[in-house]
């Protein structure tokens, strides 16, 4: 079978699960085609997802994506759907770019991991291949997820968001922390985790990981930093035309993301700190490390409450690392995780023939 993969390009989580699925399929002797990532114009792709997706060709889009307040340290959700509206001209291209590739290449079905213009090219274009569409947050489509006690309208808007990146699509494969039955065209799967993460060897010493998809959270770490001195940072980031290591002090470094990097010092920290992305979590939560979810917008606010319930750690609304160090004694492994992450394979083959069929 040969396949086209369409990827949200904004942050980390999609790209690596786009990674950790190319190599089930490759693994098995099927074929990535082409790779088309939307992001917006501010946005660089890391050069490890290039390298980890060779052979595969990989083509970038102009696609929507949230805009961020430094001021605030939050997503700003109303304006970021009226600077979507107003980029709309943008967008049509795009997709008029998505119909021309899905029609030209040699795929047999299109694999979107949460792009919304896939699902607009399905509403307005209506390709011929079959289309799956792989995503933590397709489980927030099913009646077996609880929602966190926030606003009604945000999270009827972010399902209105999952429904249009789903248009058309014949399977949803719903990434979950815990095992839930098949609903409908909605299956519920493992996390795609690379194979790199279950190589890594997981010791503590004694430092802090931390990941800052928005760069201005990084004055926040170095704030408690000057009030925490003696508590070990690493944290990773993507500012643009820093060096690929800035060490403030002995006990502050930034480093440029890199994925082998990250994973190593993910392998060897006692605790992680991030905004609430699906994937890292998991990761965390593998390789057994507490994790401090700090939720920038409604959906990672989601994810985090659904973390919580899984024990992967503790929440905050403000990059407070104090809230982290004095979880820590509290903190229990998830002794199924390993596990349910370890049927990912079977449950992915089987819901792609389902589709294919």
């Amino acid at each position: 079978m040969k396949y086209i993969f369409i990827v949200q390009g904004e942050g980390r989580g999609h790209l690596t699960q786009a990674i950790a699925m190319h190599n089930l399929l490759t693994s098995r002797g099927d074929e990535v085609v082409e790779t088309l990532v939307g992001k917006s114009r501010r946005v660089e792709l890391p050069a490890f997802f290039y390298e980890k997706m060779q052979p595969c060709p990989v083509a970038t889009f102009e696609s929507p994506h949230f805009l961020f307040s430094a001021r605030r340290k939050r997503s700003l959700f109303w304006q970021s759907i009226a600077c979507s509206l107003l980029r709309l001209p943008a967008y049509l291209r795009s997709v008029a770019f998505l119909r021309r590739r899905i029609a030209a290449s040699r795929a047999e079905q299109v694999v979107n991991f949460y792009e919304i213009l896939t699902g607009l090219t399905y509403a307005l274009c209506r390709p011929q291949k079959p289309l799956v569409c792989v995503a933590h947050q397709y489980l927030f489509l099913h009646s077996g997820f609880a929602f966190p006690p926030k606003s009604r309208l945000k999270i009827a808007a972010l399902l209105l968001f999952t429904r249009l990146t789903a248009v058309n699509a014949r399977r949803l494969l719903a990434l979950s922390f815990r095992e839930m039955p098949r609903e409908g065209r909605i299956h519920v799967i493992p996390p795609l985790l690379r194979a790199e993460v279950a190589r890594q060897t997981a010791r503590s010493n004694g430092y802090i990981l931390g990941y800052l998809l928005n760069a201005d959270l990084a004055e926040g770490v170095a704030l408690w930093h000057r009030r925490n001195p003696q508590v070990p940072l690493h944290f990773f980031w993507g500012k643009k035309g820093a060096p690929s290591e800035l060490a403030v002090d002995e006990n502050l470094t930034f480093h440029q993301l890199d994925d082998a990097s990250f994973l190593r010092h993910m392998a060897q920290c006692s605790a992680y700190a991030a905004t609430g992305g699906f994937e890292s979590i998991c990761e965390a939560m593998y390789l057994q490390k507490p994790v401090l979810m700090v939720p920038m917008h409604i959906e990672q606010e989601c994810n985090a409450f659904d973390a919580m319930r899984a024990g992967a750690g503790v929440a905050s609304p403000v990059f407070d690392l104090t809230t982290l160090v004095a979880y820590l004694p509290t903190y229990k492994p998830n002794p199924d995780f390993a596990a349910w992450v370890n049927r990912a394979t079977p449950l992915v083959t089987e819901a792609l023939n389902l589709a294919a069929s």
